[in-house]
């Protein structure tokens, strides 16, 4: 089973507050999808979607204080899916998303990967794959601070959902 996690700008005047909404939101061929992330107006992490949360807010019991770094990925207000069993969707603000973007443009990647680099090497167990390994985060860091960086400057919101 393929696991995405997805991020999409959304104007603020046309949020719903309603899951059929949001799930529509999601339901785009790939085609569209991948238009949408090469103009920065979405982006979609792969279920390795856990690590890069990592990278920004930390582990238990050193878990980043609530703010900008722990809404990167996995933080915002949850809106929940008409079926239980099904994750529910998070809703950054376009407030939220500004302070997330000036958040990754004044973070420095070095000290992000020195924090977590011995738990996102970890399932690989082999020095030799750290140079790959990094440059994966690192690429990651750069296409979220841009979709963060063109979202804020639109004035959107971002919503999220996990999709299985």
């Amino acid at each position: 089973m393929s696991v995405y996690f997805h991020l999409r700008a959304v104007p603020p005047s046309a949020l719903r507050n309603s899951p059929t909404w949001f799930q529509r939101l999601f339901e785009d061929d790939w085609d569209t999808v991948r238009e949408r992330i090469g103009r920065h107006r979405e982006e979609v992490l792969d279920k390795r979607y856990g690590d890069v949360e990592l990278l920004y807010g930390g582990i238990p019991p050193n878990h980043a204080p609530e703010g900008p770094r722990t809404q990167v990925v996995l933080g915002g207000r949850p809106a929940f899916h008409t079926d239980p069993a099904r994750p529910p969707f998070m809703l950054l603000t376009a407030s939220q998303v500004a302070g997330v973007a000036e958040f990754l443009k004044g973070a420095a990647f070095d000290d992000l990967w020195r924090h977590a680099r011995g738990q996102l090497l970890r399932p690989y167990h082999q020095p030799a794959a750290e140079p790959e390994v990094r440059g994966l985060f690192a690429a990651t860091h750069r296409d979220l601070t841009a979709f963060y960086s063109q979202t804020a400057h639109y004035g959107d919101a971002v919503v999220k959902w996990l999709m299985a």
